[in-house]
């Protein structure tokens, strides 16, 4: 084959024989089939540079002479001569060479880094042990995990660890070793495998003997693994035994041979000197012969002392074979001691551990018991409650007869006092009103007179037109403002902002307003001609917009407050639009221009000051406004976009009598009608006339039927016309289109209980403490109310 075929495969190993022979064996398993050539490299650290070994350990090599030095390095050199031609034997018929890596300051890693692109090494096969600076030494994982994060991106690289290919990973901030399977594989070995060579070199005959009957062309590779499985400290225990043996034997021999010696070898020159004074008397060739045999002993002593030195030299080493076995003993034993104790100390810990768990265990068990005797106690109690409450049920019946009697009772007393309280309230209506008459009639006997109040009496009153003293409707500012004169309170309403109001129109306006005085109606009390402002007399309940629409009014209008203010406004309405020389209009008596005194009694204000259009010359914008104030007192509801009656009736709240509500209804579409003309039928005081009918029919089916038949009433009855008390919102007092039930078991409309609960509510509006702000849609009390419209609604068609 051509020798550029052939692949160079570089193969590092270190000090250990095993790992060598297994890296060496995986190399050749893996390149059997291809042509290939083995280059060993081998690291030469060269220690006894700066260390040498002696029986008491490692000692600096300054303080060796260098014949010492000299030695101990050709004994290192033939040990890696031997170590190496074992090496070159395994590739067997692999051609194979050596190559000597000369150490250097620099890191071992950064030198085989160097290794590689100084040769070109493509094929790089590296044992576990080969970056081992000594025997001793760990493996430096750090330094493979190097050199194989740094290495070129031509050469591959192959980690050998017991025969198999490893990788160096990074895994939880720890360079560990995997296998091809995944498995974890030690940073560093075992001491006890770190020196494994060394113990082997001492078996030389063994590892010879083992080598040549394993390197067979068929299973050099393979049969070795016999050798390096043995177990050698039966062989190490051995071998000392022997030594032990040895070295008794030759303290005995030196022993019995030193006492004869000691004579013979006392003075070793005397029988020289007597030879020498007797030599004086022989002739010439007798002295040559004896000085030839003198030679010749001469020589015969010089063998036999170098036989001594080379024994001597053979006991040394395996003097310092048997102390570093027995100094590895004894650090395997120490560490095998400080595993024990280690693992001691672990079970210590964890008996503590255990026995605290038991403890604890048994503390629960305990606590468990002395709940369980408690909960026993407090069934037997609840045991003897159960049986004093089942005796006393039919006591509580009887109590509760006599109960629901008396409650009968009382609402017989009940209904009888209602319809005193009905007939006082008529009667107290009858004198407002006649006293309110003579009031008029006294004011226009004085000729009405106005006061003009001066620029500075306004300031006064207002506090320099504080904000604080300027009124709202509806949550939104207005020109009107709150003040004090002559210890009284009045209301001031600023006229700046009418356009084209010159002077003259305005005293002109302020006398024909100044002669206007009706008990519906809000009296004007004074003026000022700079600022322009009337002073009117304030009412204590601001708008009846605010009390319909706003939520935060706690107080809720009757049906018979509704129908007595909706006269009071016909009354007013009716007294303007018969003013003399001219009717006038108001155009928008809408619920904001309608204000409550403190007895609720409903005025009329913002007329006179404003001309209306051609379109409301007549009374019909006022009839038409009659009829939405109608049904904004009879629902609740600000804006009207449909006509549907069945709608209308929809939100109407528990406290409209049906029949009531009804004719209600029907009068205010009357009004509303398009067909409306000046002098048709319908005027305003027909309808005042109507409505005091539809409050005396009222008043008398209260009397009749009692105020509960009128409340209450079945839902799922076929004669059931009123609104159940449960349909209606708390909140909202009109019937519910999406319940949901709250925290407190109360049901709501859903948009009115999301704002209660967004403005930082944590108590019901039933006063009820809220533990949480779940909402939970109510089908069943929706699907009720659904029912029962549908059956209002086909009542209402009939």
């Amino acid at each position: 084959m051509d020798a550029t075929e052939t692949e160079k495969i570089y193969v590092a190993v270190g000090y250990d024989i095993v790992d060598g022979f297994q890296t060496l064996s995986w190399a050749m398993k893996k390149w059997n089939s291809h042509p290939c050539s083995i280059v060993i490299l081998h690291v030469n650290y060269n220690t006894s540079k700066k260390y040498v070994p002696t029986l008491l350990g490692k000692l600096p090599a300054k303080g060796a002479s260098e014949k010492i030095l000299e030695r101990i390095r050709k004994h290192e050199q033939r040990i890696i001569q031997k170590l190496l031609s074992k090496y070159i034997a395994l590739c067997d018929n692999v051609p194979a060479e050596t190559l000597e890596v000369e150490k250097f300051d620099e890191p071992m890693e950064k030198r085989t880094i160097d290794l590689i692109h100084g040769l070109g090494i493509t094929k790089l096969i590296m044992g576990f042990s080969f970056m081992k600076p000594s025997l001793k030494s760990e493996v430096d994982v750090n330094g493979l995990f190097y050199v194989n994060q740094h290495k070129p991106p031509f050469c591959e690289l192959f980690v050998i660890f017991g025969g198999k290919q490893v990788t160096p990973r990074v895994k939880n901030d720890e360079i560990i070793m995997e296998d091809d399977n995944g498995f974890k594989i030690a940073s560093m070995r075992d001491k006890i495998n770190c020196i494994d060579w060394l113990e082997r070199m001492f078996f030389d005959k063994t590892i010879d003997t083992q080598h040549r009957s394993s390197c067979a062309p068929s299973s050099s590779s393979t049969n070795f693994e016999p050798y390096l499985n043995q177990n050698e400290w039966k062989f190490s225990f051995q071998e000392i035994e022997n030594y032990a043996q040895e070295l008794m034997s030759l303290n005995l021999e030196e022993g019995s041979s030193g006492q004869d010696n000691h004579v013979s070898h006392f003075n070793p020159i005397e029988p020289y000197v007597k030879e020498r004074n007797s030599s004086n008397n022989m002739s010439a060739a007798e002295n040559i012969d004896i000085l030839k045999d003198k030679v010749n002993e001469a020589y015969r002593t010089i063998q036999l002392k170098r036989k001594e030195d080379e024994a001597n030299w053979e006991r040394h080493e395996k003097a310092e074979w048997a102390i570093y076995l027995c100094n590895r003993r004894e650090e395997e034993l120490e560490y095998l001691i400080k595993e024990e104790v280690t693992r001691k100390e672990e079970l210590r810990k964890d008996l503590d551990a255990e026995k605290e768990q038991f403890h604890k265990i048994k503390m629960d068990i305990e606590d468990s018991k002395k709940k369980l005797s408690l909960v026993a106690e407090q069934q037997s109690e609840l045991l003897n409650r159960l049986h004093i409450y089942t005796l006393a049920v039919p006591q509580a019946e009887t109590k509760l007869g006599k109960a629901l009697a008396e409650k009968t009772e009382m609402l017989m007393e009940m209904d009888g006092l209602r319809k005193q309280r009905n007939a006082m309230n008529r009667s107290i209506e009858f004198f407002q009103r006649k006293r309110c008459h003579k009031n008029e009639c006294r004011l226009i006997e004085k000729g009405c007179g106005l006061r003009e109040y001066t620029k500075e009496e306004i300031t006064l009153a207002t506090q320099n037109f504080s904000e604080q003293m300027r009124l709202k409707s509806d949550g939104n500012w207005t020109n009107v403002y709150r003040g004090q004169i002559n210890h009284s309170t009045v209301a001031i309403k600023m006229l700046n902002h009418v356009p084209d109001l010159s002077q003259l129109d305005f005293q002109a306006k302020v006398r024909n307003l100044g002669k206007i005085r009706q008990p519906h109606l809000v009296a004007m009390l004074g003026f000022c001609s700079e600022p322009k402002c009337l002073v009117l007399e304030y009412m204590n309940n601001g708008s009846l917009e605010e009390m319909l629409f706003c939520k935060s009014k706690n107080r809720v209008l009757s049906w018979r407050d509704c129908i007595r203010i909706a006269i009071e406004v016909c009354s007013g309405l009716g007294f303007l639009n018969a003013a003399q020389p001219k009717p006038i209009v108001h155009c928008h008596p809408s619920p904001s221009k309608i204000l409550l005194d403190c007895n609720l009694v409903a005025k009329i204000t913002g007329f006179g000051l404003h001309g209306c259009s051609e379109e409301c010359n007549d009374n019909s914008s006022d009839m038409k406004a009659i009829g939405v104030l109608l049904q904004n007192l009879l629902n609740g509801r600000r804006n009207l976009v449909t006509m549907d009656t069945e709608a209308c009736f929809d939100e109407i709240g528990e406290q409209w009598p049906f029949d009531v509500a009804r004719d209600v209804m029907g009068l205010a579409m009357r009004c509303m009608s398009m067909n409306c003309e000046p002098n048709g039928e319908m005027s305003i005081t027909r309808v005042v006339e109507e409505l005091n009918e539809i409050r005396k029919k009222g008043d008398d089916m209260v009397a009749r039927e009692g105020w509960r038949n009128i409340n209450g009433g079945n839902v799922h009855g076929q004669d059931s016309t009123h609104v159940p008390s449960v349909f209606i919102c708390p909140i909202l007092q009109r019937i519910m289109k999406n319940p949901h039930i709250a925290a407190d078991g109360f049901s709501y409309e859903l948009e009115a209980i999301e704002e209660w609960l967004q403005s930082g509510h944590d108590i019901s509006p039933k006063n009820l403490k809220l533990k949480h702000k779940l909402l939970t849609p109510n089908h069943t009390l929706r699907s009720l109310i659904e029912d029962w419209q549908g059956k209002r609604s086909a009542k209402v068609a009939n």
